[in-house]
């Protein structure tokens, strides 16, 4: 029986990359990432590839059954350019976790966004809900909208066999989350894009857009989305000692520059001070804290310093392979 291979990438488009995909058909599959063969796509069509030498190649790492169509498979690809190397658009190729020590988790926000208003779903055409408050973790009619969608998602991400933790309404009207989990930082951001690259499908079949940019609201009063990275080493999962963990926070204070190059466009006007997040301009960490760079968990203070930290400062638009290869090394970096 044939099987269909959807091929996904991200493209070479700057500041912020898409994803791109193509449909390959096979006799059959085992199933296994191993199993599937490179695959070459035109370059010049993605911002990867001048025309006269347009070839770049599609190197699957990651594949999953694929529960919108029958007798498919997703199958995640990192781009090589036409000598077999990393693309310069490839954030993955430039993770140093390959014995996958590191432990991410990514909250994935987002808008639900209706085309026909260009506001997010619950806005009136004419005007504005009322103001946030009410939306967080929200359930009936008046406060959550566009539930339907986010429902299937979940089901099929499951369906497929992501490490989807949760979901919930966030705290603007129209916004919503999910959260992915995965031991191994490549796994991690694999697991985001496929997750991606399934609402972004969804929301086709309904008729409403994925808006991922981190602030679409401008600079009224509503939250910013962001895709806030926990994560942790043996280092962190093992430390007994808040010294260890101020270690690691005080290596990021002279990387803000390195993080915030990778952590997404536009973040200006996200990391305002305001709205639950730290200036752009700042850095900071504190336990429990939601409006500093960093939070320190109470989970890690309660099992004597150990545990994870939480970089909040990633927004919702972020390659989560780029966050996670600054994450990496600037937590290798730390003086202990």
């Amino acid at each position: 029986m044939a099987t269909k291979l959807e091929y996904i990438w991200l493209d070479g488009y700057k500041p912020t990359q898409s994803l791109r995909s193509k449909t390959k058909i096979v006799k059959s599959f085992s199933g296994k990432v191993e199993d599937l063969d490179n695959w070459s796509f035109d370059g010049s069509s993605t911002e990867q590839a001048p025309g006269g030498s347009s070839d770049c190649i599609l190197k699957p790492v990651f594949t999953c059954p694929d529960p919108g169509r029958k007798d498919a498979y997703l199958v995640m690809c990192e781009v090589l350019d036409s000598k077999g190397q990393p693309h310069e658009s490839n954030g993955r190729a430039h993770i140093e976790d390959d014995d996958n020590d590191f432990w991410f988790g990514f909250e994935q926000e987002y808008f639900l966004w209706d085309p026909s208003t260009n506001k997010p779903l619950g806005f009136p055409a004419n005007g504005y809900p009322a103001p946030q408050g009410p939306y967080y973790c929200s359930v009936g009619a008046n406060n959550a909208y566009g539930r339907e969608i986010v429902e299937e998602h979940l089901d099929v991400c499951l369906e497929a066999g992501l490490n989807v933790e949760g979901i919930n309404a966030e705290v603007a009207a129209g916004q919503w989350e999910f959260q992915i989990f995965a031991k191994g930082a490549k796994e991690a951001g694999d697991q985001i894009w496929v997750a991606r690259y399934l609402l972004e499908r969804i929301g086709e079949k309904y008729g409403v857009s994925i808006n991922w940019h981190c602030k679409p609201l401008g600079q009224l009063d509503w939250n910013g989305s962001g895709m806030h990275a926990n994560f942790s080493n043996t280092l962190l999962r093992t430390a007994n000692s808040e010294e260890k963990f101020k270690a690691v926070c005080e290596a990021f204070r002279p990387a803000v520059a390195d993080c915030i190059a990778v952590y997404g466009a536009d973040n200006d006007q996200r990391l305002t001070g305001k709205h639950e997040t730290a200036s752009i301009h700042d850095f900071s960490y504190g336990v429990s804290d939601r409006g500093a760079s960093i939070r320190i968990p109470l989970y890690a203070v309660d099992h004597n310093w150990s545990g994870y930290l939480e970089d909040r400062r990633p927004n919702s638009a972020a390659d989560p392979y780029k966050v996670a290869a600054v994450i990496i090394k600037t937590v290798k970096s730390a003086k202990i």
